[in-house]
């Protein structure tokens, strides 16, 4: 349950930042959900490889080097959905990093409202 919570919440971060970033195009509301899922497929079985083969990258850069995988999954993910388009690396990295930041706020409140109960 609380993962489809996370993808919902994903998704309605994708709508946000597709409505707001001007490189980047959404055409409807299933495919921010399609999206959402398939951002957390890849950060789970891609993401860990590409940090394993970059690790020298990421300790050299103290770990900066993140921000540039992740980029790397939204352009991923803009390949693997059709209806979901990024135009560039650096809007890539624009929407990875206020992706990531609207996610950790809706998932504090998340957490915020179990431990209410």
């Amino acid at each position: 349950m609380k993962f489809f919570l996370k993808l919902l919440l994903t998704a309605f971060a994708v709508i946000i930042l597709a409505n707001i970033l001007p490189g980047v195009a959404l055409t409807n509301y299933v495919t921010a959900l399609i999206v959402a899922f398939t951002i957390a497929i890849l950060n789970m079985i891609v993401r860990p490889i590409l940090i394993f083969f970059t690790l020298p990258a990421t300790i050299v850069t103290l770990g900066l080097f993140l921000f540039v995988i992740n980029a790397i999954i939204i352009i991923l993910a803009d390949k693997l959905v059709q209806g979901f388009t990024v135009n560039g690396f650096f809007t890539a990295l624009i929407f990875s990093v206020l992706l990531s930041i609207f996610r950790s706020f809706l998932f504090s409140l998340l957490k915020e409202e179990k431990s209410k109960e």
